[in-house]
């Protein structure tokens, strides 16, 4: 493990917790593989500070900095190990946890130590003077072996509300004892961010040390509570990546760092990283196995797709009207959304998008807005489906549909059997560069069973078709009158190991919806791999 310079500037520190605090939410469990991955990424892009774990309290986060040591040449960052002060009573020399902080090899040790009075004498079960010792040896004796210490104050707010005077003392023990930065948790995430300016400024003038905040979202405000806390003078802020964390969460890092850096004017990532935050966003959320958030500020792919139609109008003339930053400075890009709200810009925009030109022909415009608010009318959705859109809007350019088989008939048959198990079968006709094509397969449910038959069938003369792989299916009963037989629309998610794309059918019963999916998904997978339509 190499060790780094830090952030760009010293003087303002970018400190990530995802994998330690982050792990905490419910349903991340990371493997240490995970944890390196998740590191490299982090490292990647450019924070100062990674606190991998607390070393000694289990063997995964033992092994995790053992490996680390040996696997990642660190380019940006520093590895920060999590531990307690000293237990009370005890030297700090003598104390095996403090002994493992120093044992993982970390450069950057954080400290937790109690802020709240009460906390201190109810969990520590010690007296508030021996906090302070446990604090100020603890330190001083990391500090001796030459690691540089952090120490997050634990319900610092809480303690400060309930006992300003002893929460103040533990902020000057800890930097009088040689710590660098000194953190105010809000542990219980209740604050908000005038609370936090306010205390944050007063704890700066009174003690003079250097500091820091971690918030948690309980209240929504981690972010701004993060960002009230720099506007009193903070330099350094606690983050997590997609905000994961404990109950509900902690201080996402990405808006956090871009608006101080879009924001603020603060330098706080390496030169051109900020244009790699989607990415790392999302690759962060698949290892942890949790589905990106879509409407995530800066990161999500709703952070800047447009649905109404007078904000596509003005949007034509100039994005930044309805735009707070250029996406591509976050690695993200601007969406259209073409709905039944949809007017002429949109579909302009749009068909810019899909690299369709439409020639500033305002009748063909025209007709492609009639048809998509007649469709969404009777159920369809195209901003959630914009394989369908494109077919759509190609028909009406080149006046035909785009067709590369014909359908002469599909029955799908689900049969219960005595012993309670289910057998699915599927039977398609089908028309394919003049052939006749009667295919037959048996499937996991009648819309596998259609799925396979269609490949059976067409894979022989369209190859390109075994690379597809249908991801996503979801359903979708709409309004009605007519109980069981409302109309049902079905959203197909289909790859082909470079892009993904969704597509949509409507109609009276699931099947016979999900069969217009599955054509149109076919469709689209054979226009992208650029095979020419024979019907």
């Amino acid at each position: 493990m190499t060790v780094s310079t830090g952030n760009p500037d010293d003087s303002f520190h970018v400190f990530d917790t995802t994998l330690r605090d982050g792990a905490q939410r419910e349903g991340i469990n990371l493997t240490v593989a995970d944890k390196l991955t998740i590191a490299r990424h982090l490292d990647d892009f450019g924070v100062g500070f990674i606190e991998g774990g607390w070393p000694g309290a289990n063997p995964r986060d033992t092994e995790f900095f053992a490996r680390a040591k040996q696997e990642i040449e660190f380019k940006h960052a520093q590895l920060v190990a999590f531990g307690a002060t000293r237990r009370a009573h005890v030297k700090a020399a003598d104390d095996p946890q403090v002994k493992a902080l120093l044992d993982s090899g970390a450069p950057v040790v954080t400290l937790v130590a109690k802020s709240h009075d009460r906390h201190v004498e109810l969990a520590l079960r010690t007296t508030l003077d021996e906090n302070l010792a446990m604090i100020a040896d603890t330190v001083s004796y990391l500090r001796e072996q030459g690691r540089r210490v952090f120490v997050d104050c634990e319900h610092f707010f809480d303690g400060y509300r309930a006992n300003p005077t002893y929460a103040k003392s533990v902020v000057r023990t800890a930097s009088e004892a040689g710590a660098d930065v000194v953190i105010l948790c809000d542990t219980n995430g209740g604050m908000l961010p005038a609370q936090v300016q306010a205390v944050v400024a007063t704890v700066l003038a009174d003690t003079g040390a250097r500091l820091g905040i971690h918030a948690q979202d309980d209240t929504g405000c981690a972010v701004a509570n993060t960002l009230a806390a720099v506007d009193a003078g903070a330099t350094h802020v606690q983050c997590t990546a997609n905000g994961y964390g404990e109950r509900v969460g902690n201080a996402n890092l990405f808006p956090v760092v871009a608006a101080l850096q879009l924001k603020y004017g603060k330098q706080v990532l390496p030169e051109g990283a900020l244009a790699e935050m989607t990415r790392i966003s999302h690759a962060i959320a698949e290892v942890v196995n949790l589905i990106p958030s879509t409407h995530q500020p800066y990161v999500g792919v709703s952070a800047f797709a447009h649905k109404a139609g007078l904000h596509a109008s003005a949007i034509k003339v100039d994005p930044d009207l309805y735009q707070h930053i250029d996406p591509e400075l976050v690695g993200n890009t601007m969406r259209m959304l073409v709905s039944d709200m949809a007017g002429r810009a949109s579909v302009e925009l749009k068909g810019k998008e899909l690299g369709v030109d439409l020639g500033g022909d305002r009748e063909l415009v025209g007709r492609v807005v009639q048809r998509v608010k007649e469709r969404e009318l009777k159920g369809y959705s195209y901003e959630a489906a914009d394989a369908s859109f494109e077919l759509l809007l190609r028909e009406e350019v080149e006046g035909r549909p785009r067709r590369y088989f014909r359908t002469e008939s599909w029955r799908a048959i689900t049969e219960d059997r005595p012993d309670g198990t289910h057998a699915n079968e599927a039977t398609v006709k089908l028309w394919a560069k003049g052939e006749r094509i009667v295919s037959t397969a048996e499937g996991n449910g009648p819309v596998n069973a259609l799925d396979m038959a269609m490949r059976v069938g067409l894979e022989r003369f369209y190859p390109e078709l075994s690379k597809l792989e249908l991801v996503d299916y979801k359903v979708r009963i709409l309004e009605g009158t007519h109980g069981t037989s409302s109309t049902t629309r079905v959203l197909i998610s289909t790859s082909d190991g470079t892009g993904e794309w969704s597509t949509v059918g409507v109609a009276e019963n699931v099947i016979a919806a999900s069969w217009q999916a599955l054509e149109d998904a076919y469709t689209y997978g054979l226009l992208r791999a650029g095979v020419e339509p024979t019907e």
